[in-house]
């Protein structure tokens, strides 16, 4: 009998802001269609084709649910047929115009062209044949065949810690959790805090002048039934903040403070463990494991052999071109070889099997017991940002199955069955971004957005306060369901973030504008007591998300209590709920 040496989660975090008829190029529906083309389907088939060969993928997948029904939306189902047509079109033109002696390589270029015909081709044809335009149900299927499991998150990605009322923040994670249920047949267990960020318990001063405990993040999760999320492994182990080695955009002459180092907290990320809290898992990120993929200077991605992402053909679009080096200029780099791309796949899954197997052998000889390796990465830097990478995950998977049977793969819920945690931790206010904190959605450049938002928050409670019964007037009751998309799109941690990196900035604030203006529109409405249905009707053709949103999703949750309380207590949780109502009390 082989002797395991621990276990390997392969978490993947799939998120795209709200791109539904807000633009095309180069932000927004077409943004969406890269990705599915580059990513989305390539997974879904990959999956597909393992299953087809005897094996079950074991991958964990996060689909946020505002990505999920965007994926399952008919226009842009059908849009994404047409931007594949359009590809097409665009790489034929190419086939025509090579070879031409005029261009240097054109030979090549006419090789490629047709590489980048077929590849198109084929994708359309899995979409409409295999999956029949259904992403959404292609997942679902091979949730149920247990080769993946499908994790949730906040509905539209909102950044949990600065939201500033439990009731938003409780509507996030249930309009998400019942997004996931009723597109997937199944409830998430697992999920995926927006932007990794997380948040304490704290004690307030309430405008009753009495203190009041907030409760963590965590308890929102548990109340909506979601019993483990991931988080960076500076976050368990203390020490300097993955952030500070991440670029993670283009920041201007933005001023940069760190957070001062922590100390060593004496945890590793080999374990997962329980939050004080509530019942709910955490599991960090295992540092090397991760960042051997993402690293920008040693991670495989950056490899002269893959294909270079930001070049592109004059004409058609395509990306004829591989990284060559670095320090290579665009200008100057050399054409794409897909054969020489995989077989650098080879070797880098070849060094990534070991890496994971010796990794866990080696935490086994030092403390006499199996250990875990986690990562999470977002799924589209797969396909979409390293073109190879599907391919990439593919092999790791099959070599860990056909040659490194000591490792066990396994999705993060399943792990948790089988090595439930041992120990409860307490966990910082953290996030993914630079410096580990809020600082990438919280700065000079985004602050002005916060007082909207929190005051976007209190005015849907005020408002739905006033219907705690559905209204007769459907057009009413159409509005009020309205106004709770509206907030919470506009509470997309994507406006904010984009902002700060300037990876698109007027784009991301005239989105967030938008929507905060569709909602005092409602808003207004509703309070008049008139409903103007063209106006509405038109807002509804556009932000259509969420059909089956309940506006009383924003009824009041008292502050510092504990909303529809679980009967699941992690043990350092007994005692607390007489703590809260007894401070509430006073």
């Amino acid at each position: 009998m082989v002797q395991k040496v621990g276990q390997f989660v392969f978490m993947l975090h799939s998120h795209l802001p709200y791109y539904r008829m807000a633009g095309m190029w180069p932000f927004g529906e077409e943004c969406l269609y890269e990705c599915m083309e580059e990513t989305y389907v390539p997974l879904l088939n990959m999956i597909s084709e393992l299953y087809d060969e005897g094996i079950k993928a074991k991958l964990t997948v996060g689909i946020t649910p505002i990505l999920a029904e965007q994926l399952n939306d008919p226009h842009l189902q059908h849009g994404f047929i047409e931007y594949l047509d359009a590809r097409i079109k665009a790489v034929s033109e190419d086939l025509e115009r090579y070879p031409d002696p005029e261009v240097a390589h054109s030979q090549h270029l006419k090789y490629l062209a047709k590489y980048y015909f077929d590849w198109y081709n084929r994708i359309k044809d899995l979409f409409i044949n295999k999956f029949n335009r259904d992403l959404i149900s292609g997942f679902r299927k091979f949730q149920d065949l247990g080769c993946i499991e499908i994790t949730t998150s906040g509905a539209t990605h909102g950044f949990s810690p600065l939201l500033a009322t439990d009731t938003n923040l409780n509507a996030q994670f249930k309009v998400g959790s019942d997004t996931t249920k009723k597109l997937f047949g199944k409830k998430a267990k697992g999920c995926w805090l927006p932007e990794c960020a997380y948040r304490q318990g704290y004690e307030y001063i309430g405008k009753d002048g009495k203190k009041h405990w907030r409760p963590a993040v965590e308890v929102t999760l548990q109340n909506n039934d979601i019993e483990y999320f991931f988080t960076e492994s500076h976050v368990i182990e203390g020490g300097n903040s993955i952030g500070n080695r991440r670029n993670i955009g283009v920041y201007g002459n933005i001023e940069y403070i760190p957070l001062p180092k922590r100390e060593a907290t004496g945890y590793d990320t080999y374990s997962a463990y329980w939050l004080p809290d509530a019942q709910v898992a955490v599991m960090g990120r295992n540092d090397r494991a991760g960042f051997q993929v993402w690293s920008a200077a040693d991670g495989y991605p950056g490899d002269g052999c893959y294909r270079e992402f930001h070049r592109k053909d004059c004409n058609s679009g395509m990306h004829y071109w591989r990284i060559t080096s670095s320090t290579t200029d665009l200008g100057d780099k050399m054409l794409y070889d897909p054969v020489l791309a995989m077989n650098q796949v080879n070797s880098n899954s070849d060094h990534y099997t070991n890496l994971i197997y010796h990794l866990l052998n080696d935490y086994k000889k030092a403390n006499n017991r199996e250990g875990l390796v986690m990562v999470s990465f977002d799924t589209e830097l797969y396909g979409h940002w390293w073109f190879e990478g599907i391919e990439f995950i593919k092999q790791v998977i099959k070599k860990l199955n056909q040659h490194v049977p000591e490792v066990e793969m396994m999705t993060a819920g399943e792990y948790l069955k089988a090595h439930p945690p041992v120990e409860a931790i307490q966990i910082p206010e953290s996030s993914w971004g630079q410096g580990g904190h809020f600082w990438v959605w919280q700065n000079h450049l985004t602050e002005w957005m916060w007082p909207i938002i929190h005051a976007t928050e209190k005015r849907i409670i005020d408002i739905v306060s006033k219907f705690e019964t559905i209204p007769s007037d459907k057009l009413m009751h159409r509005a009020l369901n309205q106004l709770a998309r509206e907030e919470l799109l506009l509470q997309s941690s994507d406006w904010p973030f984009l902002i700060t990196t300037w990876q698109a900035k007027d784009y991301a604030t005239d989105r967030f504008r938008e929507h905060v203006e569709r909602f005092e529109t409602i808003a207004d409405m509703i309070e008049a007591g008139y409903i103007d249905e063209e106006k509405l009707v038109a807002i509804e053709s556009i932000d259509n998300c969420f059909a089956d949103i309940d506006y009383r999703v924003y009824s009041s949750i008292e502050e510092g209590l504990i909303p529809q309380q679980s009967t699941k207590l992690a043990p350092l949780y007994e005692g607390r709920v007489e703590q809260f109502a007894a401070i509430n009390k006073k």
